[in-house]
């Protein structure tokens, strides 16, 4: 049994620089400056847009403005404006700014090397992250696979994803998205300057994991992404996860009142940090009620650029073109801490997250059998709000002629007494080769280093941005996901493919779903 503060102008002298010390490249935009280091070079603090200071706070991305002489690109950009977080990837120290809209590229050189590009969507509930999260270092790509890497920082939160727009009129119409028009820019970037730093715009995979693979998977629903990306990776996220007009007016007109309400104009001028902590008082009110992780402040479809919910786009075969890579982890919600629960505390769980909870929990428990009922609020929560949904847009995209390959995660941390599993997130170092990077080990636990999965995880990875498969001969063959079959991926100590992974769960959820309260 398993146990499971101020804004900064483009042309601020502290940004610029004359040595010809570093590598250079040049963009549309001006020629940056960045560095050699560990085999590789990197640029980083690229501006992909002007930065959404002043007038332009709620406005969609703007072109950056252009600069004279070369830019300095060695240091990181700040992230983009949030409060602390308690997830893997949210505990390296933030340094934050509304001038946030800025890239980092990893390259094996800046030259015409026509290689493939991997841009990775960071993760955090669409509230924290930033590109710089050395979890999400791109050197390992860069060395093992001649793979450019682009990390990238967008707006988060109300900032980012707020829908004003009925309340405050046409110039805050792209207010829901307003994060997701800042990926888009910085794919289209990608699209115009990839090849100056040794990339090939027509080889662009997009990848990110939680609220980052949300994002790729509206970006694979979008018909604004038509043409910007090739390959897709989703990790620990399908399109299930936005709101509709009607949730997202509900949601801005209580961060609006927790603001008092202010005019358009005071809005723009209001504190930053007065924003943040409107918007966590508003979440703070509606953990009471929501069901489950649907937070307030995620996409408003409606725009354009998502003109309906990412689900019905991709039944209607919006990005089946694009190859996809998606998984889950076996213990996702081990995150959240439900492995502790009691087991009147399991019952009032599974309530909430379906529709039939009886029928649900003793599913569960034929498998889980004596597993302490933690476990059991872990498998539930788990397929519900992870791998159910993949599988779903797994399912949508077959039946529109998409190729979708599937992995499951079930390396067990040695952590924290056992009780992490495999945890959301936890996949993040093993994609990227960067177990080694200081930290990690806390969220490893004591042994031996997974180094051979870690490598095996990351080939298959480098595979997929290479040629659209993943299959290695580490892994062996790795047949594309079809109702017919349901191969899976097991990503473990000993990987393997697995025919159909628990099916009573997963069709349990055919009659038992019930959608999250926004």
């Amino acid at each position: 049994m398993r146990r499971r503060r101020p804004g900064r102008g483009t042309r601020a002298p502290d940004r610029q620089m004359t040595s010809d010390a570093g590598p250079l490249a040049h963009t549309t935009a001006g020629p940056v400056r960045g560095r050699h280091r560990q085999g590789v070079e990197l640029f980083a603090g690229i501006p992909y847009a002007a930065p959404p200071v002043g007038s332009r706070r709620f406005a969609p991305p703007a072109p950056p403005e252009p600069w004279d002489g070369a830019r300095d690109a060695r240091r990181f950009g700040k992230s983009a404006p949030q409060l602390p977080g308690e997830g893997l990837t949210n505990r390296v120290p933030v340094d934050w700014d509304e001038d946030c809209l800025t890239l980092n590229v990893v390259t094996p050189a800046a030259d015409d090397g026509h290689r493939p590009v991997y841009v990775w969507i960071h993760g955090g509930a669409y509230l924290h992250g930033q590109g710089s999260t050395p979890w999400y270092d791109g050197t390992p790509f860069a060395v093992r696979g001649d793979v450019v890497v682009v990390t990238i920082n967008y707006r988060l939160g109300a900032l980012g994803f707020c829908d004003l727009s009925s309340h405050l009129g046409e110039g805050f119409r792209s207010t829901g998205l307003n994060g997701f028009l800042d990926q888009l820019a910085a794919l289209e970037w990608v699209r115009d300057n990839i090849a100056a730093f040794g990339g090939d715009p027509d080889q662009v995979t997009v990848g990110g994991e939680s609220a980052g693979a949300f994002s790729v998977c509206n970006v694979l629903a979008s018909p604004h992404g038509d043409g910007l990306v090739h390959r897709a990776i989703a990790q620990s996220g399908a399109a299930h996860n936005a709101h509709d007009p009607e949730a997202g007016a509900g949601i801005a007109a209580q961060f609006l009142a927790a603001v008092d309400n202010p005019s358009a104009d005071d809005l723009l001028a209001l504190p930053v940090e007065r924003i943040l902590a409107a918007q966590q008082q508003v979440i703070t009110e509606r953990q009471v009620r929501a069901a489950h992780g649907i937070e307030p402040f995620y996409p408003v479809w409606g725009h354009e650029a998502l003109p309906a919910a990412p689900t019905d786009l991709i039944a209607t075969g919006a990005g089946a073109g694009v190859p996809l890579l998606t998984g889950t982890n076996e213990d996702e919600l081990a995150l959240w801490g439900v492995t502790g629960l009691d087991e009147a505390r399991v019952e009032r769980y599974a309530a909430r997250m379906s529709g039939d909870p009886e029928a649900v929990l003793a599913c569960y428990r034929r498998r889980l059998g004596e597993a302490p009922p933690g476990w059991l609020a872990c498998a539930i929560g788990t397929d519900r709000v992870f791998r159910v949904p993949a599988i779903r847009h797994a399912e949508s995209r077959h039946a529109n002629g998409g190729a979708t390959w599937m992995y499951r995660f079930s390396w067990d941390s040695r952590a924290f007494d056992g009780q992490f599993g495999a945890a959301h997130a936890l996949e993040i170092p093993f994609t990227f080769n960067t177990l080694d990077r200081p930290g990690t080990d806390a969220f490893l636990g004591e042994g031996p280093r997974p180094d051979a999965l870690a490598e095996a995880v990351h080939d298959a990875w480098i595979a997929f941005i290479r040629d659209g498969n993943p299959s290695t001969p580490a892994l062996g063959d790795w047949p594309a996901y079809e109702p017919g079959s349901r191969v899976v991926m097991d990503l473990d100590d000993e990987c393997g493919l697995l025919h159909d992974p628990e099916p009573d769960e997963r069709r349990i959820w055919e009659h038992a779903w019930r959608e999250p309260v926004p």
